[in-house]
């Protein structure tokens, strides 16, 4: 009784305290992220003991609440990203969450394999090490639907697409270590697979969001009927979208992701150049049903509507999963110690990741300042600790090294990348206002 009650206390504290502190904390060089993750090693077995986890029964259950906090947070990435299919913003993030991704893993199996780990290992280690989580810090992600600020679309993007992309690669990885995976019986079955698991995640997120928008809007501007209960609206195409990406072998996470940059497009379509909050600006609480069955308001106040309730959703996701990381990381900090695993974290940090990128941006429409943020911006979270839990639930100790490598890179990019972000971005976004009123000067009037 005593320990569920500190839980009840901890958590409504904290849940407080960070609401109350929000404009503080944002003042300073901290995230929510940093201070969630903190909390979860005090309370965590290796300080207080309030909370154990035994990572051999519970590696299943740590999976499913991260791939859960994954799936929201995919979803609300991907509704933010209000920017039209053809623009050519869309290769920043293509570079960064596909390219970048992939010299990351080589890059990583390689030094994986120089310290002498098996060829699966070193693979599902280097997968695990590749996604990145822009939702952590809140500096790096867009402001609002229509934000087209470069750096902030290009790590939100790829954090919406590499979750996903890393996948054929863990999936090999666990294929080396002995386990019977489908898809990876040969070359060219393996080549299949990778296919169809991009191009039908981003069919089936795309078509289940386009037939949700529609039939929904239908009934509303129609009939007057289902109005209200957005956010059961958006639960529900999350899920009934992964759930038949998974049904039908195909990338799950990238379905999702699909999914809400469908709905956005949808909205985008309809409403134009227009943003959604400019439409609705004049709307009162009172009014909200009844321009829920006006043809031209109703998209964007359901795509609105869905995005403000995904991004609650996905700050508690936030909450739950970096709270968990952080008593994990209390019970296993003895073997993050060791020197030989967190070397993994720190090459990957400074090495590998500022590498990749450089090399996937030759050639994009970025300047200097720009590649060199998105260099240094790749920040690991719950993508690293999925695949990690994920891979022990399937393939037991012969993956428990990769646990203590993913949570050297989750501690050390939660607390550097933080800590760094809004200095190095105030400088960045300071110079770009100060070149857009040098050339405003020079404009004959």
């Amino acid at each position: 009784m005593a320990e569920e009650a500190s839980w009840f206390l901890l958590v409504g504290v904290l849940l407080m305290f960070m609401a109350l502190a929000r404009g503080p904390i944002a003042r300073l060089p901290l995230t929510g992220a940093m201070i969630y993750l903190v909390v979860g090693v005090i309370v965590g077995p290796g300080m207080l003991g309030l909370v154990h986890i035994d990572l051999v029964q519970h590696a299943s259950t740590l999976a499913v609440l991260a791939e859960a906090g994954l799936v929201v947070s995919l979803f609300s990435v991907g509704m933010h990203l209000r920017v039209r299919l053809r623009d050519r913003l869309w290769r920043l993030p293509l570079r960064l969450g596909v390219l970048s991704m992939v010299l990351s893993v080589a890059l990583m199996f390689a030094f994986g394999r120089a310290m002498g780990a098996a060829p699966g290992v070193a693979l599902f280690l280097a997968a695990t090490l590749a996604p990145t989580d822009p939702v952590l810090a809140n500096e790096l992600r867009v402001r609002e639907a229509g934000d087209a600020e470069p750096v902030r679309f290009a790590l939100s993007g790829e954090g919406g697409l590499n979750d996903g992309a890393a996948l054929p690669f863990a999936l090999l990885g666990l294929a080396l270590c002995g386990l019977r995976v489908p898809g990876t019986q040969s070359a060219a079955t393996f080549v299949l697979s990778l296919v169809w698991g991009f191009v039908g995640a981003l069919l089936i997120g795309a078509l289940l969001a386009t037939l949700c928008v529609r039939v929904v809007l239908h009934l509303r501007t129609r009939y007057g009927e289902a109005v209200g209960l957005d956010g059961f609206i958006a639960i529900g195409l999350m899920s009934v979208t992964y759930g038949v990406a998974l049904l039908l072998h195909a990338y799950a996470f990238v379905a999702v992701f699909a999914a809400g940059v469908a709905l956005r497009h949808e909205e985008l379509r309809a409403t134009g150049e227009r943003r959604p909050a400019e439409a609705l600006e004049t709307v009162q609480l009172g009014e909200r049903a009844e321009v829920a069955k006006d043809p031209e308001r109703a998209h964007a106040l359901l795509a609105e509507s869905m995005t403000g309730f995904t991004l609650e959703i996905e700050h508690f996701a936030e909450f739950s999963v970096l709270l968990v990381i952080g008593c994990v990381i209390s019970a296993h900090w003895r073997d993050m110690l060791d020197a030989r695993t967190a070397l993994f974290a720190l090459v990957l940090v400074f090495v590998v990741r500022p590498l990749s990128v450089l090399i996937a941006m030759t050639g994009a429409q970025a300047d200097r300042q720009q590649r060199c943020l998105m260099a240094w911006m790749g920040i690991r979270g719950v993508g690293a600790f999925y695949y990690a839990v994920w891979g022990i639930a399937l393939a037991g100790n012969a993956l428990r090294p990769v646990l203590p490598a993913a949570l050297d890179a989750i501690a050390i990019s939660v607390l550097l990348h933080g800590s760094t972000a809004g200095g190095m971005l105030g400088r960045y976004y300071r110079r770009k206002e100060a070149q857009s009123a040098a050339v405003r000067g020079h404009m004959p009037m």
